[in-house]
């Protein structure tokens, strides 16, 4: 035997080669095709396996495998057993309260969204939009510094920086002056943020939890399954939430990126209490407290006369509420579809309802940032915009930096701003939060919020685009086999 490895090196590594890539296939597809259930991923990830021995199966492991589906089941567990989360949000927001008749929300997505999951439609609410994120971080540090009896803050991203410094020394401030503060962010989308920058706010009494850590030791080395929602929540009277996480960049201090034009939101009244009750979900999952009553839920009485829907969607509902509100909101489009967005990565079913909409007329323009901070989506996204330039979609690109906003207009009748983007991972992974609204003031300023980024942006030129090289468009196909995974 010995001589027979000396005298064939080759044939032995060939050989050896070959059984690995025969296990490859032989234990590695089938575990694929028994834990994926979607069609478009389950090729994407059997394929990998298959062309990539040993590398293919890890890749898997790491990022296509939610084998932390244990706990994701304890906690939808928790959310459909806690009936805590009906009595604690105001009478006229519980489930089975009849929704005025005087204000109908449009073909009745209000009603479908809350059948998904989502909370009730919400009345008598204020809304302020912000344009500019730098508004945004001093309304945000105000009602902070405002706060009586809670903080409670929720993002995928939190940077040791300038911007996570000044918010942290806010909080250690509150925290000392008796207020309760609780910091959750993503363990994956923070994995920067080390526990030496928030150890102070702990010593000062607040707390601070991530979410779904990657822990070898209980089988969790999974960077899927991300908790992507921006929220903040103050004294249960008033919160902010749309597309802005807490890094330097989103200030436009990154120069990578140039200016960072994000779509971000105030709420006051009583849908504060539906993103109380989402923060309280997650900090639960992530820590076992258990926040419920007055302190947390007070009753917020009417301050303005905004409608508006906190939809929360995730890998805990059995239904997708953001995903599937938003192919129903693109299938119903007769004048306007307005789409901002920063990833473009959508699964075959919002793909065919965009084409629906081009052609029963609807004017359809996607915004789009010319900026990239995610090369592999950014060539895919250009691979569906090869596409859908045929129906007569119209695509513009950002100019002054980067585009971050998550945000859509549909006929100026329905629209939302949030933290869900349109690609696989915001509405098939991720813990996402959108805020719907409903009302006509509000669709007006939203719809502002796009005239204004039209105007500082450049319509994609179709005959132009189409000249770029073939080097391109191999690398926008090769990204777009990966579309499942982004």
């Amino acid at each position: 035997m010995s001589e027979f490895i000396a005298e064939h090196p080759l044939a032995l590594v060939l050989s050896a080669i070959a059984i690995v890539h025969a296990l490859s296939i032989v234990l590695g597809v089938p575990w694929v095709l028994y834990t994926k259930k979607e069609s478009p991923s389950a090729p994407a990830w059997a394929l990998t396996v298959i062309g990539v021995p040993v590398l293919g199966i890890i890749l898997f492991a790491l990022f296509g495998y939610n084998y932390v589906y244990r706990p994701i089941r304890k906690r939808r567990r928790l959310r459909l057993s806690a009936t805590a989360r009906e009595r604690s949000l105001p009478e006229h927001l519980q489930r089975g309260q009849a929704r005025p008749r005087s204000s109908p929300t449009w073909n009745n997505l209000g009603q479908l969204a809350a059948q998904l999951g989502a909370f009730p439609v919400s009345y008598g609410n204020r809304v302020r939009f912000y344009h500019q994120t730098r508004d945004a971080f001093e309304d945000m540090f105000q009602a902070i510094d405002q706060a009586e009896h809670h903080i409670h803050l929720e993002y995928f991203i939190v940077r040791a920086d300038m911007t996570g410094g000044r918010l942290l020394e806010k909080l250690i401030a509150k925290a000392q002056q008796g207020v309760e503060v609780r910091l959750l962010y993503d363990a994956v989308g923070s994995i920067l943020l080390h526990t030496s920058f928030i150890r102070p706010l702990c010593k000062a009494g607040g707390r601070c939890e991530p979410f779904l850590t990657i822990n070898p030791l209980r089988r969790r080395i999974q960077v899927n399954l991300r908790n992507h929602r921006k929220i903040t929540v103050v004294d249960g009277r008033i919160a902010f939430t749309g597309g802005i996480n807490i890094g330097d960049e989103y200030l436009g201090r990154d120069p990578r990126f140039g200016d960072w034009r994000d779509e971000h939101i105030c709420v006051e009244g009583p849908a504060v209490a539906c993103l109380q009750m989402v923060f309280a979900e997650d900090w639960q999952f992530a820590s076992g407290e258990d926040l419920r009553g007055a302190s947390y839920f007070p009753r917020c009485e009417p301050a303005g006369d905004a409608v508006v829907q906190i939809v929360n969607s995730g890998p805990d509902q059995a239904k997708n509420a953001n995903r599937d509100l938003l192919f129903a909101a693109i299938s119903m489009a007769r004048k306007r579809l307005w789409i901002a967005t920063p990833y473009f990565v959508p699964d075959p079913g919002l793909l065919d309802a965009l084409r629906l909409a081009a052609r029963v007329g609807a004017e359809v323009r996607i915004l789009l940032p010319r900026v990239a901070d995610h090369w592999l989506t950014h060539f895919a996204t250009r691979a569906y915009v090869d596409e859908l330039l045929d129906e007569g979609i119209r695509f513009y690109e950002y100019l002054p930096g980067m585009m971050h906003s998550k945000m859509m207009l549909v006929d100026d009748a329905w629209g939302y701003v949030g933290s869900v983007n349109l690609d696989y991972r915001s509405l098939r992974l991720n813990f996402e939060i959108n805020c719907v609204l409903h009302s006509e003031a509000e669709l007006q300023e939203l719809r502002r919020a796009f005239e204004l980024d039209f105007a500082r942006s450049e319509l994609l030129d179709r005959a132009k685009f189409r000249q770029r090289g073939w080097q391109v468009r191999l690398a926008e196909n090769f990204s777009r086999l990966f579309a499942p995974l982004l």
